[in-house]
Formats: C-alpha cells, structure tokens, sequence
C-alpha cells in the first residue's frame, strides 16, 4: 500500500492513570490533522484495565 500524502498523522494515545498506579496501561491509535492540530492531542478514553474511563495522551 501506498504512503497517503497530506496533513495526517496516525498517533497513538496512551493512558496517564494506570502509569502511575503501575497496571498496564491501555493504549488506542487514531489520526489526527497535524495542520489545524499542532499540540499533543488529550482525550478520555475507556481503560479495561482499570474499567472507567481515564485521560488518554499523544505519545510519541
């Protein structure tokens, strides 16, 4: 396949919480527009390990 050309990147989020608790930490992979999104991206993301929902940052 192909590389795509244009402003996206594919990132990975990483849980914040289970780090520091020191369980697994869950991660999720998504795109984001590296034009109009220039700083690291947050968001609250479902943790299985720790069963709710946790804050989920851009890793690079």
């Amino acid at each position: 396949m192909a590389a795509k050309k244009g402003n996206r990147l594919v990132i990975t989020l990483e849980c914040t919480e289970a780090r520091k608790e020191g369980k697994t930490p869950s991660r999720y992979t998504t795109e984001k527009n590296k034009r109009n999104n220039t700083e690291r991206l947050e968001l609250k993301k479902y943790n299985p390990y720790l069963k709710r929902r946790t804050l989920h940052k851009e890793v690079k």
